[in-house]
């Protein structure tokens, strides 16, 4: 006889605001020109977020294009419905497929590529959307200014390949220090599209600018922009920051709460130890749940009952202990990881790394919780 178990919730949760989203996606709308359009990046699930969820708020927003990283997100996509444009920014030859049956938009960032997708398409004579990306100056994927004849010689006559935008990568646009080279990014971009587009005989879509580029260099904003960290309310200028609004709240709760004599230690290495008599609680979450390491021993904070409370110790897989000694507070008490009260910028430079990374690094057993303002004040 086989006796089902109770499901079990992990008590840590990612809430993640849509009314926010929607709100942040009209505020860099305002910022744009009139006919400006606006490609939203939903790669890495959305930044940890979740993929299906943010699309169709964005859809539901009118948003212009979708990109994401590799066809499989693509698909994920197209499966659940999603119809808008979506641009696949690292396809892979052995995905064509994939792009081809769900109607996905590859980007063309090197020979081998253009060459093995006019093939593809060729023998299948079916006609694909692609996209072209420059090589400017951040010596990642793309096209160098050298490959532009032999590009030009593979795209002449083919009747399956549809060109629809054309485009580079900035690579400091956030460095004022760097704005001479931002400047001549842009000045080879428009020098090699404009060369392209003139063989071609085509007008294509450009876009070079991201979320911080957007409000940058306003003068470069092109036919459309990309908008990534941005929709989030994080990662961008402390200028705008106030009109922004945040989407995600980390939070965990406390699973028990002990009291230390001097000189005892916690946690693995015996790295934590109490100098005088502590009170320390454990929280239910760990670097599996996307809680870096780097924020042991006194180097990270959280929020509790408004207070910062340091982190003691190592963190664990499961687990991590804080410093209470100061604050008032039971087992079961809500504690905020990032979010509203403790941002994910700050959280993100005491790790020593960016809120992309500690975004896109929360755990999948992190339930997803999506919620409208009303809703979103229950876990508040």
């Amino acid at each position: 006889m086989h006796t089902s178990l109770p499901p079990q919730t992990h008590s840590t949760t990612l809430t993640i605001n849509l009314h926010a989203i929607r709100h942040n996606v009209a505020y860099f709308r305002s910022q744009l020109a009139p006919n400006t359009k606006l490609m939203v990046m939903v790669k890495a699930f959305a930044y940890g977020s979740s993929l299906l969820e943010v699309a169709r708020v964005l859809e539901d927003c009118g948003v212009d294009y979708l990109a994401v990283a590799y066809a499989d997100e693509g698909a994920i996509l197209r499966e659940a419905g999603v119809a808008l444009p979506i641009m696949v920014t690292n396809p892979m030859p052995n995905t064509l497929a994939t792009l081809l049956k769900y109607q996905l938009e590859p980007v063309l960032y090197s020979l081998n590529l253009a060459r093995a997708l006019i093939d593809f398409v060729n023998k299948q004579h079916v006609s694909i959307s692609a996209h072209i990306k420059l090589e400017t100056g951040m010596h990642r994927l793309g096209l160098e200014a050298s490959d532009i004849e032999t590009l030009l010689q593979i795209l002449a006559d083919q009747p399956y390949i549809r060109l629809q935008s054309i485009y580079s990568h900035l690579a400091a646009v956030e460095l004022p220090q760097q704005d001479v080279y931002t400047q001549h990014q842009v000045a080879l971009f428009q020098q090699i599209a404009n060369r392209i587009q003139d063989h071609l005989q085509v007008s294509l879509t450009q876009h070079i600018l991201n979320t911080t580029g957007i409000f940058r260099f306003p003068q470069y904003q092109f036919d459309m922009v990309r908008l990534g960290i941005g929709l989030h309310g994080v990662g961008v200028d402390p200028a705008i920051q106030p009109s922004l609004q945040v989407v995600s709240t980390l939070r965990t709760v406390i699973a028990q709460i002990k009291v230390l004599p001097d000189g005892a230690t916690v946690g693995y290495r015996r790295k934590g130890v109490a100098r005088s008599s502590m009170k320390i609680a454990t929280l239910a979450i760990g670097y599996a749940d996307g809680f870096s390491r780097a924020l042991g021993n006194g180097r990270g904070k959280v929020w509790l009952h408004g207070q910062l409370a340091p982190v003691v110790g190592d963190v664990c897989m499961d687990m991590t202990m804080i410093d209470i000694t100061d604050i008032h507070a039971q087992e079961g008490d809500e504690v905020i990881i990032f979010g509203r009260e403790l941002s994910i910028g700050y959280v993100a430079q005491l790790a020593g790394t960016i809120a992309y990374e500690f975004l896109t690094n929360v755990g999948e057993r992190v339930r997803r919780i999506y919620c409208t303002p009303c809703e979103c004040s229950v876990h508040a």
